[in-house]
């Protein structure tokens, strides 16, 4: 059923169940968010995204606020702007620092940009910060730099509620909150499966691509290009955002609007692209010679040499002797001509595939 409300002056038409938040965005209205992420269940923790509605006595989140028939709601007053800009203030105080890398995640700017937006110089509130970095996790994918966590606990919700893993959780209160694993551990020891989610919902670049960091030396902000693809590792088609510089890979963001992922990778499509671009990759076939070494050949040579291989070992031992494993990386239509050679060209069901590895 459809309802009315009012916002900024202007009515508007919602469904059952909505929140304040959600109607305001889909009318174009910038509410400021941080520990927000529209795939996850409403957290109303940082307060920024508070609104005056017409009859309460305070300020309202807008993110876990359901709308009702005829509520009258003011996004962006002067008093809610100045609470804004006074919680900005108190969360950018408590961080080491706010300007990072976009290879930290793809959201870790979220921060930065709300700071420019309300005009935050971060020296007008001072005090004690929050987090300890975890710098004696070696894992080569998830850089732990808590000192730059705003607990906004988006990383412990989405590795909860999306993945279902739980890897994470929240220890302590106020100024000694700390995200950790189960008996404040290493993540390798954990149930992390290192797919990436926490990285890329983080708005400070807390948690960080390790990989991807590799490359900030070299890689100005400005510099980066992105590419919209898909990745290649299974037949899911997760959308995936390519960071290059000089077309050299540097990073993977997951594409958020992806239809097949939503932001979601595995560990494979998050961290394995090395092979791209690394020096051992073969650029032209290679056949094993007399000599017992490997020699460069031409595609005619080698798939001459690869029929031959087949048809002597059918003849000496049998079909039952020919197993063919498909690559999760090959398209639909190889995969077809895969079981079809096996099935048809030897007259077994002997084919799987890598991707239930």
């Amino acid at each position: 059923m459809t309802h009315k409300m009012e916002i900024d002056g202007v009515e508007v038409a919602f469904s059952e169940g909505e929140t304040i938040l959600e109607i305001a965005q889909r009318h174009q209205k910038e509410i400021p968010t941080l520990c927000y992420d529209p795939r996850l269940e409403s957290f109303g923790g940082c307060r920024l995204c508070i609104v005056e509605l017409e009859g309460a006595r305070n300020p309202v989140a807008s993110c876990t606020t359901k709308a009702t028939a005829g509520m009258v709601v003011r996004t962006a007053t002067d008093t809610i702007e100045a609470y804004r800009k006074t919680l900005l203030e108190m969360v950018v105080s408590e961080n080491r620092e706010v300007d990072v890398s976009p290879l930290r995640g793809y959201a870790s700017g979220e921060l930065a940009d709300l700071r420019d937006k309300y005009g935050v110089n971060g020296t007008s509130i001072t005090g004690a910060t929050s987090g300890t970095s975890k710098t004696d996790d070696d894992n080569p994918f998830i850089l732990r730099d808590y000192e730059l966590c705003i607990s906004c606990y988006r990383c412990v919700r989405v590795c909860a509620e999306q993945e279902g893993d739980h890897a994470i959780n929240v220890m302590n209160r106020g100024f000694h909150t700390q995200i950790m694993t189960e008996f404040d551990g290493l993540l390798k020891d954990s149930a992390c499966t290192f797919c990436g989610q926490c990285i890329q919902t983080c708005p400070t670049g807390a948690l960080a691509d390790k990989k991807a960091l590799r490359a900030i030396d070299e890689v100005a902000d400005d510099t980066l290009d992105k590419t919209r693809t898909i990745c290649p590792y299974c037949g899911v088609g997760c959308s995936v955002d390519v960071l290059t510089k000089n077309e050299k890979i540097v990073g993977i963001h997951p594409a958020m609007d992806g239809p097949a992922n939503q932001g979601a990778l595995c560990v494979k499509g998050q961290f394995a692209y090395d092979f791209v671009q690394h020096p051992d990759r073969l650029k032209t076939p290679l056949i094993r010679g007399e000599d017992g070494e490997l020699h460069e050949a031409s595609w005619e040579e080698a798939l001459d040499r690869a029929a031959e291989g087949f048809h002597k070992v059918h003849a000496e031992h049998g079909r039952h002797s020919i197993y063919g494993i498909a690559s999760g990386r090959a398209p639909s239509e190889a995969a077809y001509l895969m079981q079809k050679f096996i099935r048809v060209g030897f007259g077994t069901n002997y084919i799987d595939n890598c991707s239930r590895a």
